[in-house]
């Protein structure tokens, strides 16, 4: 079980005097949905930002895909992450004045060539190719949230991180997202979740639960 595609060894991050992570170990495997679960200040978003590259540890380390991201400076952080990891957050971050399209091919302009048909591929596999050419302000929060899973999407990375990626919709547009995730899961990305609702973390096959900054269950189910 040490071979994970995600592997964290005594984890730790401390802000001042708050331990936000304390020795966290946990594998996930390739291809699981690992929904990582907790009261708010457990540590979940601190643990799926030092995954995510977007913040360091300190002390104790992250493996993601074979590479130790503890030792690699910012700009190979940021490189390692556009490479290999697609970021999903609750709050959109989409451009105001571009199209969905343009938002899209954004995210190319940082990887390598702008592509427009890769773009148009990815809003398509998401059911959002009849919305190419409408700002965000045109778009409801499910559709605007399905934008940024085309744009996670549109440099192929293996792992998706999500946090709390529906937290700002309603029912309906919260349940057309997840199941958009599950089909990404099930055509083999593996999927992080960070959510405080229990009937949402259920839908992954594994289960970490944190408090207080410390792994107290790891549920796995059973295949």
């Amino acid at each position: 079980m040490g071979n994970g595609i995600i592997v964290t060894k005594n984890l730790s991050k401390i802000y001042g005097e708050t331990k936000a992570l304390q020795k966290a170990n946990i594998t996930i495997q390739r291809g699981d949905w690992t929904s990582i679960i907790g009261p708010s200040g457990s540590g979940k978003t601190t643990l799926l930002n030092m995954i995510s590259c977007l913040d360091t540890a300190t002390s104790g380390s992250v493996i993601v895909n074979g590479t130790n991201v503890s030792s690699l400076n910012q700009v190979k952080l940021t490189r390692f992450r556009r490479d290999n990891i697609g970021l999903i957050f609750q709050q959109y971050h989409l451009i105001p004045y571009l199209t969905a399209l343009e938002n899209v091919m954004m995210a190319q302009y940082y990887h390598s060539i702008v592509v427009e048909q890769d773009a148009r591929e990815a809003l398509e596999n998401v059911g959002m190719g009849h919305r190419f050419d409408h700002i965000p302000s045109h778009l409801s929060g499910g559709e605007q949230q399905r934008v940024c899973i085309a744009r996670a999407l549109i440099n192929d990375p293996k792992i998706l991180l999500a946090d709390e990626p529906t937290g700002n919709l309603d029912q309906k547009n919260g349940k057309i997202v997840l199941d958009l995730i599950k089909r990404l899961n099930d055509e083999g990305h593996t999927v992080v979740l960070v959510t405080h609702n229990p009937d949402i973390s259920k839908k992954g096959n594994r289960i970490i639960e944190l408090v207080d900054g410390k792994v107290t269950k790891v549920n796995v189910k059973n295949s």
